[in-house]
Parts: C-alpha cells; sequence; structure tokens
C-alpha cells in the first residue's frame, strides 16, 4: 500500500469518525421530570425544560448537562446504610441551646434546582454548599431555642425558623436552589439518664397542665351554677316584686272605696273596720255583746253569726227608723 493510500485510508477513517460522532452528538432526549443545559464551549447559553427530542451542536461543540427536576432530600445528621439501617453522626448532631443544655438534632431538607445554569457554573459542589447551610442554619435555631421548645412544643416553630433561615443564606449564595421545606426528625438528650430526668420533669408538667384544666373546668361549673342561682333569684325577686306592687295596688283601690264609705257614714264604717280588725286578728275568737249592766244580750245569736253587729249600730238605726216614722 502506497502513502497516498495509506493516508487516504486514514483520512476517510478520522471522517467517519467525526461523523459518528456528529451523529450520535447531535441529539438528546429530555424526560418530563428533566431540564437541560445546553453548554457551548463551556458556556451555559440555553436552558431546555420541554420533554422530548431535540437537537444541538455536535460535540466537542456543544454538550448537554441533563439535570432532574424533582424534589431532592439532603439528610443532615443521618444517613442510611446499604440495608436501611440509619446511622447517626453524633459529632454533627450535638448541639447547644440557648439555655446552654446539649441536644441530638437530624432532620430533612427538601430541596430542588430551579435555576440550571446557576447550579452548575456557580458553584462547584452546590450539595455541599446546602449541607453546611444547613448545619450553619440549625445550630443557629438551637442554639436561641430553650430545651423544652426543643423537645416538646417548639419543634414546628424551630422548622419554620430553620426553614426561613437555610432559604436565606441559600438565596445569598446564589446556587440556582430553592428550599422547599425543613423536617424536623428526632431532638433527644444525649443520655438515657438525662432523657430519664426530662421525661420526669415532662411528666410533672404534663400532670400539672391536667390540674390545671381541671381545677379550670371546676371553676366554670361553679361559675355558672352560682350564675343560674344568681338569675333564679333575680326572677323570684321580680316576681316578689311584682306581687307585692300589685298588692299595694289593690290595697290602695280598698281603702280609697272605705274612704268614700267613710265620708258618708263615718260612725258605721269606723265600726265595721273595727269588727273586720277583729276577724282578722282574732279568727277564732267568740264575740259577745254586753249590756250596759255588764251582762251578755244572750237573745242574739252570737255563735251562728259571720260579724257581729254593734249596739251603737242597733241604735243609730233604730233612730233613723223612728226618725223616718
Amino acid at each position: 500500500m502506497t502513502t497516498k493510500k495509506l493516508l487516504a485510508v486514514i483520512g476517510l477513517s478520522i471522517a467517519g469518525i467525526g461523523l459518528l460522532i456528529a451523529v450520535f452528538t447531535s441529539w438528546y432526549t429530555v424526560d418530563e421530570s428533566e431540564q437541560a443545559v445546553i453548554v457551548t464551549f463551556g458556556v451555559a447559553n440555553e436552558t431546555v425544560t420541554e420533554a422530548g427530542l431535540h437537537f444541538k451542536m455536535p460535540w466537542p461543540i456543544q454538550r448537554a448537562e441533563i439535570l432532574s427536576k424533582e424534589t431532592y432530600s439532603l439528610q443532615f445528621g443521618y444517613n442510611q446504610n446499604e440495608e436501611g439501617e440509619i446511622v447517626a453522626f453524633d459529632k454533627e448532631t450535638k448541639m447547644i441551646t440557648g439555655d446552654e443544655n446539649i441536644v441530638l438534632t437530624d432532620l430533612v431538607v427538601q430541596w430542588k434546582i430551579t435555576d440550571p445554569k446557576k447550579y452548575l457554573f456557580n458553584a462547584e459542589a452546590p450539595q455541599d454548599i446546602l449541607h453546611d447551610a444547613t448545619s450553619a442554619s440549625i445550630r443557629s435555631i438551637i442554639g436561641s431555642s430553650l430545651i423544652d421548645d426543643a423537645l416538646t412544643s417548639g419543634k414546628a416553630e424551630i422548622e419554620a425558623e430553620t426553614r426561613n433561615l437555610l432559604a436565606s443564606l441559600i438565596d445569598k449564595y446564589d446556587i440556582g436552589i430553592t428550599v422547599l421545606a425543613v423536617k424536623l426528625q428526632d431532638v433527644e438528650l444525649p443520655n438515657e439518664e438525662v432523657r430519664a430526668a426530662f421525661t420526669n420533669v415532662t411528666d410533672a408538667r404534663e400532670t400539672m397542665n391536667t390540674k390545671i384544666n381541671e381545677a379550670r373546668k371546676y371553676e366554670n361549673q361553679k361559675r355558672n351554677e352560682a350564675l343560674g342561682e344568681k338569675a333564679a333569684i333575680n326572677s323570684r325577686a321580680e316576681g316578689e316584686k311584682v306581687s307585692r306592687v300589685q298588692q299595694a295596688t289593690g290595697d290602695v283601690a280598698l281603702f280609697d272605696k272605705l274612704y268614700v264609705e267613710y265620708e258618708t257614714n263615718p260612725e258605721v264604717t269606723k265600726q265595721r273596720i273595727i269588727m273586720e280588725t277583729l276577724e282578722s286578728v282574732l279568727p277564732n275568737a267568740k264575740l259577745y255583746i254586753m249590756n250596759d249592766e255588764g251582762g251578755t244580750m244572750k237573745y242574739l245569736p252570737l255563735d251562728g253569726m259571720q260579724t257581729a253587729v254593734p249596739p251603737a249600730v242597733e241604735e243609730e238605726a233604730a233612730d233613723e227608723e223612728g226618725g223616718g216614722n
């Protein structure tokens, strides 16, 4: 084989290889859960988010960096081995609370890539930066929290504050990542003895809260009973008031009638009032009418009469009859 033929074969081989490279590197596929960045001579100049088959300049002119759109989870303070068992990292999870107690804290950060260009080119290892920012954020929040809040009712607030602080740090770093959520997995004390002591304190606090709630329930019950009794007393008093007013009104009306009769026949009315008063004061007493000599006037049927007529009344009646005759 001559030199010209050899060069021709080599040239054809190189051209064939180049053609194959151009064919196989001029197209790429983006799935629904993926996004791509087209890099031209090392510069990111296009982001592709539409799914499907796409074409580009062959390598080494352009290359496509495929990234996921899905949500990632960063496990801070623990990891899982191949068997699925959780392996904790004590040095990473040990933190000091605001009241100078040691707690073990691990959490999960959910995040996603929202700017592929910045994720690829603004930082060499964006996930490491996210991990370090997570450590700084949770330690800052735990360091300003009380141990009671970290172990009991304050977890939700700690999660929210950690998420806000971490998101602000990531925004400053500008690495194309968005923090979606922070979830505390475990916040516990470093050894069994301390845990037992804290559990006793927590149980005592819960017992105290239970007693307080029971006392408030009893207080509300007694208050309601007192208010009901007060309402009943007010109602009875109002009824008594109405009754007294009506009785007084009736007494006034009766007095007015008696006064009219008194003006007409004062002596008769006076004797009548005396007899009615005696009947009301001495309802079971027997009445006898005496004559001037002190003897009883037995001819009057006093026991069967409801109202005895006094002698003075009889005399006035006789005089009126005589005068009439």
